[in-house]
C-alpha cells in the first residue's frame, strides 16, 4: 500500500488498481455465475466505479443505498433486500426483490407494482465454521414458504430463491452448501456472498478458482445461479492509516495509543479480531521495543482495540498502517462518539493517488 506524502491522518487510503486486479481475477472464476457485488460491504463511489464495469448488478438493502447506486449507474441492475423493507422501499425500481415474509410479500402486491421475486429462505442446513450465520429474523422457513406461494400473480411474479446462510466459508464449504440447495429448488438461485476473509492470514484468499469451477457443475437444468460478494470483494483494496500518540505501560501491559479509534475502523471490535499492520518508522519520540503491544485508540472505552498483544516495536510518530481496511470498516463504524474529526480519504490510482 503506498502511503500518500503530506497525507492528514487519520485516513483511509484505497488501492484502486489492487481493487481492479482483484475484481478482475474474481470474474474470471466466476465467469459461469451471475456476480453481483453486495454494496453494504463498502458503498464508496470510488470503489464502485471500479467495481462496476466486472458485475452483472449490485445488491442494495435499503432506500438509500438504492439511490445511492442509481445516481452513480442509473441502467445497472439492482437487487434489493434486507428485512424490514418500508412501503416506500418496496415500490423502488429493482431488477430483484429479496422478499423476507408472507407479510412483506402481501404488503408488495399491494402496492401494485410489477415485480420479480426471489423468497429469501432460511433453510434448516448445519452451517459449521461460519464467522456468523444469517438465521432468525433473516428469510422464511418452510411454513414461511409454503404460505407465500399461492399469493403470486401475473404482475407478482416468483422468479426463484435467495439463500445467504453465512459468512466466512471457505470454498469447500459453500460448495456443499449450493450443492445442497441446487438439488431442491427451481429458476433462479442466489447463493449470497459469505466467502471466507482472513484477517490472521491475509495473504489466504477464497477459493475463487475452484468455487467458480465445481458451482455451475451443480446447476439443474433451467437454473440461473447468482452470487453477492461483498467482504471478499474489497476488503483487501483498503487501508487505514494513523499515527502514534503515545506509549506507555499500565501493570506491566504495554499500549500504543495512536490517532482516530474503532470509530473510523470497527471492524476489529465486531469480528474480535487483531487487525493487521504495519509499522513506517516516522517517529522520534518514546519507545517500545520488541514486545507485546496493545494499539487502542482515542476512544473513552476499553473496547477501542485494534489489536492486542502483537510483538512489535513503537515509537511516538510512527505511522501504523491497518490493512484489510477496505470492506465493513468506516460504513459500519460509530462515527460520532466524542465528536473527533472525520478521517481524510485518499485514492492511489498508479503511481498518483487522488483527492
Amino acid at each position: 500500500m503506498i502511503v500518500p506524502e503530506g497525507l492528514p491522518l487519520p485516513a483511509y487510503v484505497y488501492d484502486l488498481p489492487a481493487l481492479d486486479a482483484h475484481v478482475r481475477r474474481v470474474r474470471r472464476a466466476v465467469r459461469d455465475l451471475e456476480l453481483y457485488y453486495a454494496v453494504k460491504a463498502n458503498p464508496d463511489p470510488e470503489l464502485l466505479r471500479v467495481i462496476e464495469p466486472h458485475v452483472d448488478g449490485f445488491e442494495v438493502s435499503s432506500g438509500g443505498e438504492h439511490a445511492h447506486v442509481r445516481a452513480l449507474f442509473p441502467g445497472k441492475p439492482l437487487a434489493l433486500g434486507g428485512p424490514g423493507k418500508t412501503d416506500d422501499e418496496l415500490r423502488l425500481p429493482a431488477h430483484r426483490i429479496h422478499v423476507e415474509s408472507p407479510y412483506e410479500l402481501r404488503r408488495l402486491i399491494a402496492t401494485g407494482r410489477e415485480a420479480d421475486v426471489l423468497l429469501r429462505v432460511n433453510p434448516d442446513l448445519p452451517v459449521e465454521g461460519a464467522a456468523l450465520t444469517m438465521s432468525g429474523p433473516f428469510g422464511m422457513d418452510e411454513a414461511g414458504v409454503e404460505e407465500c406461494l399461492p399469493l403470486f400473480t401475473d404482475r407478482v411474479r416468483l422468479r426463484g430463491l435467495h439463500a445467504h446462510l453465512a459468512s466466512g466459508l471457505d470454498a469447500p464449504a459453500l460448495i456443499r452448501l449450493a450443492g445442497i440447495l441446487l438439488d431442491t429448488a427451481h429458476g433462479e438461485v442466489n447463493l449470497g456472498g459469505g466467502m471466507a476473509v482472513s484477517y490472521a492470514d491475509p495473504d489466504t484468499t477464497f477459493d475463487w478458482e475452484e468455487y467458480g469451477r465445481r458451482v455451475p457443475l451443480l446447476r439443474r437444468t433451467g437454473q440461473t445461479v447468482r452470487i453477492e460478494p461483498g467482504r471478499a470483494m474489497t476488503a483487501y483494496c483498503g487501508s487505514y492509516v494513523t499515527r502514534v500518540v503515545d506509549v506507555k505501560r499500565v501493570r506491566g501491559q504495554a499500549y500504543a495509543i495512536v490517532l482516530g479509534g474503532t470509530h473510523h475502523l470497527r471492524t476489529p471490535v465486531t469480528k474480535g479480531h487483531d487487525q493487521p499492520f504495519t509499522v513506517l518508522p516516522t517517529g522520534g519520540g518514546p519507545a517500545l521495543e520488541d514486545e507485546p503491544v496493545t494499539i487502542v485508540g482515542q476512544l473513552c472505552t476499553p473496547k477501542d482495540v485494534f489489536a492486542r498483544n502483537i510483538v512489535t516495536s513503537l515509537r511516538v510518530g510512527d505511522t501504523v498502517v491497518f490493512g484489510m481496511a477496505g470492506a465493513y470498516a468506516w460504513n459500519i463504524s460509530h462515527h460520532d462518539f466524542l465528536m473527533h474529526p472525520k478521517p481524510a480519504f485518499r485514492y492511489v490510482n498508479g503511481s498518483a493517488p487522488t483527492r
